[in-house]
């Protein structure tokens, strides 16, 4: 008898595709708007635990980093404060990946931060 994973069953749109293809196109769905989203929904929280994050860090003084689920990238940049050589961040949504892209355009920091589909 196969045992169904109980975390495969839910999905965010309907049965069609696997769990991870929806989550993706959910991301991808609300990519314009997710920064806003997260810092109203969070009340902000989302930027404190980010920086707590950075404190923890400094003392290892990473140079190379990689952020896993990067998003659109806030986390990636609060990392800047540690002056790496290099951070690399992954995310399954492709939309929210290239928001991040330029956000490190803009901030002149995609020689430091490359993102990537992963």
């Amino acid at each position: 008898m196969m045992v169904e994973n109980e975390a495969e069953k839910v999905k965010p749109y309907s049965n069609d595709g696997s769990k991870k293809a929806q989550v993706a196109e959910m991301f991808d769905n609300i990519s314009g708007r997710y920064d806003f989203l997260n810092h109203l929904l969070s009340l902000n929280i989302d930027k404190l635990w980010r920086k707590k994050a950075v404190r923890l860090l400094k003392p290892y003084q990473p140079k190379v980093l990689l952020d896993v689920a990067t998003g659109t990238g806030d986390f990636a940049i609060e990392l800047m404060h540690l002056n790496p050589k290099e951070i690399r961040g992954i995310d399954i949504s492709a939309g929210m990946l290239e928001v991040g892209k330029v956000k490190m355009r803009k901030r002149k920091i995609d020689n430091v931060i490359k993102l990537e589909l992963g």
